[in-house]
């Protein structure tokens, strides 16, 4: 390209997904500039498969708890108990976490920038031309590059302005509340807290169409819901569910909220020089709500198809974010679709789906799906059994086992 440019890459949103697009491009010896806004955590469980600290080198000092199970809780308040087995649910902070990546980006080269995208436009030669200010009262600052990816979140600005229908994402707004957990074991008993399990509630009044959740963070735990339903008092809701559960009186630390895409957009390139990721691209996964391991294959799949555009020019490149991330990650993402179209539509159907759970095939491939991201193939008569055992609990011709 004739025409010189700030830079070779600005990547928009410190984000997992934006900070380790970012890492990576650097890596491969482009000029990169991050940007991101001050001071916004995302609302998130926080919990990562171990194959994440394997895949992108994250030390587990990063992990603030291990969960060794999950109890998934019923309309009628029946619990079935998930053990992992030999493995585990980390659980991470976002606020260092996503510090963490940020810094390992900049350490490596990129070029760290706190603000807010306002504007990507096509200049000339290809070259896309970004505005941003460092604070709202600042004058706009207008930088160059060769190449944008947007991995500012579900309502990205980079994806409206810039990909085909980039504005319609499925979203669940998700709100939760950090909290303080009391120390001695008497007072989280109390609670029916245990520092080494993940809590799931399927029930109507604390989400009419997705689920609630205790999580654990070492010395705080995550309270919080999620609905797509716009007019759900998620508020309202998550008091009412800290009463019940026992944990009105633990101190609160923070509150937050923000939607959460549950459907990987058609379109993640604007085929000239723009390109979505993470949130913004729609990758967490329907049903779990999963998306910290999604956004960082999401980035790193966007950092590569970005290199490639960058050496040889050719903007079709840019497609092969989308087309690696749905070959390794689509057929789960469907059937992830499916279990929450049915299994969350009543109250009814969430109370035999929390029974089906209680069986052994389906928790031992639940666990190996998650720790590995890949359905489980070497043992085809336990998909058979399950499919079998599922089909009758849509049919109602069979009670399921607690």
């Amino acid at each position: 390209m004739s025409v010189q440019t700030d830079y070779d890459v600005i990547v928009v949103g410190g984000g997992p997904s934006g900070a380790t697009a970012a890492h990576d491009l650097t890596m491969q010896g482009h000029k990169v500039m991050l940007l991101d806004k001050a001071g916004r955590i995302k609302p998130c469980g926080g919990a990562v498969p171990p194959r994440l600290l394997k895949d992108f080198d994250i030390p587990q000092s990063l992990l603030v708890a291990h969960a060794n199970s999950a109890r998934i809780i019923a309309p009628s308040n029946n619990k079935v108990s998930m053990p992992c087995g030999d493995g585990y649910v980390g659980m991470v902070d976002r606020d260092q976490f996503d510090e963490w990546l940020r810094t390992r980006a900049a350490d490596a080269g990129a070029t760290r920038v706190t603000g807010t995208c306002e504007t990507v436009q096509d200049g000339e030669g290809g070259v896309a031309t970004l505005t941003y200010r460092t604070d709202r009262s600042a004058e706009p600052v207008t930088v160059t590059a060769r190449c944008v990816i947007g991995a500012d979140g579900a309502r990205s600005r980079v994806a409206r302005q810039c990909i085909p229908n980039g504005e319609n994402v499925k979203c669940v707004f998700a709100y939760h509340e950090i909290v303080k957990v009391p120390e001695g074991a008497a007072a989280q008993q109390a609670a029916d807290y245990e520092p080494d399990r993940c809590d799931v509630y399927y029930q109507g009044h604390l989400s009419p169409d997705f689920y609630a959740w205790v999580f654990p963070h070492g010395k705080t735990a995550s309270i919080g819901l999620g609905s797509a339903n716009k007019g759900f008092p998620l508020r309202e809701t998550t008091r009412i569910m800290r009463q019940e559960a026992g944990f009105a009186d633990w101190e609160t630390v923070r509150k937050e909220g923000a939607p959460i895409p549950l459907k990987p957009l058609k379109r993640w390139d604007n085929g000239r020089n723009v390109l979505v990721a993470g949130d913004a691209a729609g990758v967490v996964a329907p049903s779990s709500g999963e998306g910290i391991y999604y956004a960082m294959c999401a980035g790193r799949l966007s950092a590569n198809a970005v290199g490639e555009f960058l050496v040889t020019g050719n903007p079709k490149a840019l497609k092969g974010a989308r087309k690696a991330f749905m070959k390794a990650h689509g057929r789960v993402f469907w059937i992830l679709g499916i279990m929450q179209y049915f299994w969350y539509s009543s109250d009814k159907r969430r109370e035999s789906f929390v029974k089906m759970c209680a069986d052994p095939d389906v928790q031992r491939l639940t666990w190996e799906a998650y720790m590995n991201k890949e359905l489980v193939k070497r043992d085809p008569m336990a998909h058979i059994r399950i499919f079998l055992k599922d089909t009758a609990h849509l049919l109602g011709l069979r009670p399921a086992k607690a």
